[in-house]
């Protein structure tokens, strides 16, 4: 390639969308000693090419900012065309060090700054840190600032020896091909599709020869057999045989804590695909967690840590398997995690057991749905003077002859009630489409788990951490290879339409007819047939009750959905509680009180906060609904003179003069408002 010697004489470039390194044409610049692939794209741009480079489904990593240096306009009197304005030094987050296994961070790497929003982020954990070399430099040109030059110092994710350090070609991890074929062992498909399947790949590799064949046919018979023959029993006892899965999958760990007197079991799982899939769909540290499986039937219950994926389907990126919830044992493997999250709290445990135990436990069906209903009613009181206590009581009154569930009731969810709606409102509330995902999830996990001819394996850990990290684990990784890739069609559209949510938009609008007088219910014609309908009772509200087999085991329903989607815009119809969440919560941050105070220092922090936050991470559908929120939200200065602004203010007016004494007060206090901010 020939060497440009004049940073003039290379092209702007400018694609569409987010872009990578690969969608970029590189020039090398500099001396025949020494060059560097170089591109330059306008300064606008270079977020969207940090998020290209992140999201490389083949690798997905994040880049930190290793360096920066920045100078002011004429500062320096003498420069070059290629001199800087601004620089910085993106690193691979899987380097520059490599601790190995077990190994610490330093203190210069405690904190990182995210490469997307500009805010301190926890490094990588000590597990992650393999020596990553590649690098890139984003210098805003000094004599030209609309301008940045890209100049890219090693392109491949290999270690200072030269080997791949991480990612599918690692070769310490199991490779593509590997990992789809146990994959499609493990999901029961026909022996000659997985061989043809395995020929296909390798002929993409090294071409076509009748030798390759004859040892993948082989290689298929052999890594059949091992997984047939595989077992979770390493050893008779549960704890050993823990022990010793633990140091055979050590890159597969990132806490691990033994029982003792002290201590309760913990064991963190997360394989390397797993922290890739973090890394890439989790860019918007959004991170669910369903922590309740298995605690009647496992030995120990299970805890899920979820992101979303391209399709907002809910993938599972760690396990932890643990009996305690204390906070201090969950700090322990957050921190070794580094997942500091938003949380967001689903109602779908809750809804889903009230509603199974609502049809189980009544036998008419209008007695069920107005308990449901009054259920709701209950709960949508949270952001209202409703007294709970009383509101319960008087529901329990009314249905004092249904004692089945009456009992159910008492028992199980009086004495914690208040506990689950204190909750509810305290913490943001996960949309319908967030908890079908989390569903699709559960279903899933009931289906490998609780299969009736494992029942008795369910009280040892060795099988539960065998069941995840094989079947399971490949169920979800030939997902998503068949979405990307395009290939495995029976799988991927299985993977499409497997949460009610997705199940829910291929229901036209036509096939819903809305209650017009009350709006009490509304009727969805199956696609399956016109003569079959549905009817949805409550619309618009997270209670509402559909008469469809799903929905009667206690599960969100595509009629549901759909009918709540239509209701979304109407005004007569409840509006679903994650908007209602919200909208309280920034507006409850509003209600402090409006005096010369701390409190109101406090308030006005923290809803400025809440502002750039919302401007920053909300996504929602559509862009009416984050102004709507926005709007009732007045930052209104009161109780001094000068202090009355709609909107944001440009600037602050001036302090007025004051005593000694009453300054250093005053700048006491801005100093404790500054750290809110």
């Amino acid at each position: 390639m020939e060497i440009v010697k004049s940073i003039l004489d290379i092209p702007v470039q400018d694609p569409q969308a987010e872009f990578s390194s690969a969608d970029l044409t590189w020039k090398k610049f500099g001396t025949v000693e020494h060059q560097d692939d170089v591109a330059l794209i306008p300064y606008t741009r270079v977020n969207d090419f940090i998020i290209g480079e992140c999201c490389n489904v083949e690798c997905p990593k994040r880049f930190h900012i290793e360096r920066g240096r920045k100078r002011s306009k004429g500062s320096v009197k003498e420069y070059k065309n290629d001199d800087y304005l601004e620089y910085k030094l993106y690193w691979c987050s899987f380097g520059p060090e490599n601790y190995g296994e077990g190994g610490g961070i330093l203190p210069s790497r405690k904190y990182r700054l995210n490469t997307r929003f500009k805010h301190p982020i926890r490094a990588a954990r000590p597990q992650s840190m393999r020596g990553c070399t590649c690098h890139f430099v984003v210098k805003r040109l000094y004599t030209r600032p609309s301008l940045v030059l890209i100049i890219y110092n090693v392109k491949c994710h290999i270690n200072k020896s030269g080997f791949v350090c991480h990612g599918p070609l690692d070769k310490d991890t199991i490779g593509p091909i590997q990992q789809q074929t146990m994959s499609m062992i493990y999901q029961g498909i026909p022996k000659e599709n997985v061989l043809g399947k395995n020929i296909e790949c390798i002929q993409q590799y090294c071409g076509s020869d009748a030798t390759f064949d004859t040892l993948a046919s082989e290689y298929v018979r052999k890594l059949g057999m091992i997984i047939k023959r595989s077992t979770h029993e390493l050893d008779r006892d549960d704890q050993a045989s823990i022990r010793m899965w633990v140091e055979r999958n050590k890159k597969s760990i990132f806490f691990y804590q033994d029982t003792s007197k002290m201590d309760p079991f913990i064991l963190g799982i997360q394989t390397e695909w797993q922290l890739q899939q973090m890394a890439r769909f989790g860019r918007h540290n959004l991170v669910a967690a369903d922590s309740t499986f298995g605690i009647k039937k496992l030995k120990y219950p299970l805890c899920t840590l979820l992101v979303f994926d391209s399709r907002h389907h809910a993938l599972p990126v760690a396990w932890i398997i643990t009996p305690s919830v204390v906070k201090s044992d969950m700090s322990k493997w957050k921190k070794a995690l580094n997942t500091f999250c938003p949380i967001l709290f689903s109602l779908w445990r809750l809804r889903s057991s009230w509603l199974r135990n609502v049809v189980k436990k009544c036998s008419n069906i209008e007695v069920q749905r107005e308990i449901f209903k009054r259920l709701g009613k209950i709960v949508y009181g949270t952001w209202s003077s409703v007294n709970t206590s009383v509101a319960l009581e008087e529901c329990i009154q009314d249905f004092v002859d249904q004692t089945a569930f009456v009992d159910y009731f008492r028992s199980s969810w009086m004495a914690k009630i208040e506990m689950w709606l204190l909750t509810l409102k305290s913490f943001p509330l996960a949309s319908q489409a967030a908890s079908g995902a989390i569903e699709a999830y559960h279903v899933k996990l009931k289906t490998k788990l609780f299969d009736d001819s494992h029942l008795g394996a369910l009280l040892r850990v060795d099988w539960l951490v065998h069941k995840l990290t094989t079947e399971l684990y490949s169920t979800y990784w030939l997902n998503r290879y068949a979405d990307e890739s395009n290939s495995f069609q029976n799988v991927k559209e299985e993977y499409i339409a497997s949460t009610s949510w997705h199940r829910a938009l291929q229901i036209p609008d036509s096939a819903v007819t809305l209650d017009d007088k009350y709006n009490l219910f509304a009727k969805v014609a199956s696609l399956k047939g016109s003569s079959i309908t549905h009817i949805v009772w409550n619309p618009g509200s997270d209670f509402a009750f559909c008469d469809s087999a799903w929905s009667m085991q206690g599960n969100f329903c595509k009629h549901v959905i759909k009918v709540n989607m239509m209701c979304d815009n109407d005004k007569a119809c409840e509006p679903s509680m994650s908007s209602r969440s919200f909208g309280e919560i920034p507006m409850d941050l509003w209600k402090k009180p409006m005096d010369d105070s701390i409190l109101l220092d406090e308030s006005v922090a923290w809803s400025h906060q809440m502002l750039d936050q919302i401007k920053q991470l909300v996504e929602l559908n559509s862009s009416n609904d984050i102004g709507i929120v926005v709007n009732n939200m007045p930052l209104k200065w009161i109780s001094k003179k000068g202090r009355k602004f709609v909107g944001i203010p440009a600037s602050f007016p001036a302090l007025p003069s004051t005593s000694k004494s009453n300054l250093q007060k005053k700048n006491r206090k801005w100093k404790r408002l500054s750290r809110l901010r």
